[in-house]
């Protein structure tokens, strides 16, 4: 593998995790706001800490490549359920194309899954020093 596919993973890695960093931390921003969007579709707004610990702590692991196969899961979970609630009316343009980023984000996410972090990453160290 050379220099330039262990840059193209981190960086995809980094890519797939700076939206729900940022996510993560604008709903603390905007904490009433969400959690009464959250509310508006059905979705109990107490479970907000949840996201938002799920979202900025996923997106930090997923940087690093901590566990990555077990929270590439669970984001790519979260981003079909988020599509499902929240960008479901395909009558609307923008909201089908949300819906379709989450979709594809999901993808990327389970490509992490089935791949790992690759070579720059806490699990590829961690790997490293076991077969040592």
């Amino acid at each position: 593998m050379t220099a330039l596919d262990k840059l193209a993973e981190f960086t995809g890695r980094s890519f797939l995790a700076a939206i729900f960093l940022l996510s993560g931390l604008g709903k603390i921003g905007q904490y009433a706001g969400t959690q009464a969007y959250m509310d508006s579709a059905g979705v109990p707004g107490q479970l907000l800490p949840l996201v938002i610990a799920l979202e900025v702590a996923g997106a930090l692991v997923i940087v690093v490549g901590w566990q990555t196969r077990l929270i590439a899961l669970a984001l790519a979970g979260f981003s079909l359920i988020a599509a499902i609630l929240f960008h479901a009316n395909f009558q609307d343009q923008i909201t089908m194309i949300m819906f379709l980023k989450n979709i594809g984000i999901a993808g990327g996410f389970l490509l992490l899954f089935a791949n790992g972090a690759g070579a720059w990453s806490l699990d590829a160290r961690r790997a490293a020093q076991s077969n040592a």
